[in-house]
């Protein structure tokens, strides 16, 4: 894999595909990263329509994510999961880029 690569999990594709079914005229999950957060950047989940100029695509089986290149530079080589345990149901970042996290899973430190 390449350093600046993003992949999504299986478990994750199947959540992504699962959310694009049932919400009409959505056909992607856009995931962007934003200053702010209890760590410094917080990752921000939305659902999208079509890709923006400088977004890029990654497929896998029904899933479609857009990510845009700015927020590609901060997330480069990181995995996109999905975790269902006693905790709750959650998209999580696997950032190798990260030094430190907050627990709430959506906010880090590079």
């Amino acid at each position: 894999m390449a350093m600046n690569e993003v992949t999504l999990s299986e478990a994750a594709a199947r959540r992504i595909a699962d959310i694009l079914a049932s919400e009409a005229g959505k056909s992607a999950l856009r995931v962007s990263v934003e200053g702010g957060g209890c760590s410094g950047f917080s990752y921000k989940f939305d659902l999208a329509d079509q890709p923006d100029e400088d977004d890029i695509v990654l497929e896998r089986g029904d899933a479609r994510v857009l990510i845009d290149s700015l927020s590609l530079v901060y997330m480069g080589g990181s995995e996109i999961d999905f975790v269902d345990n006693l905790m709750g149901q959650s998209f999580q970042i696997n950032n190798p880029n990260a030094v430190a996290s907050c627990g709430c899973g959506t906010s880090f430190t590079i």
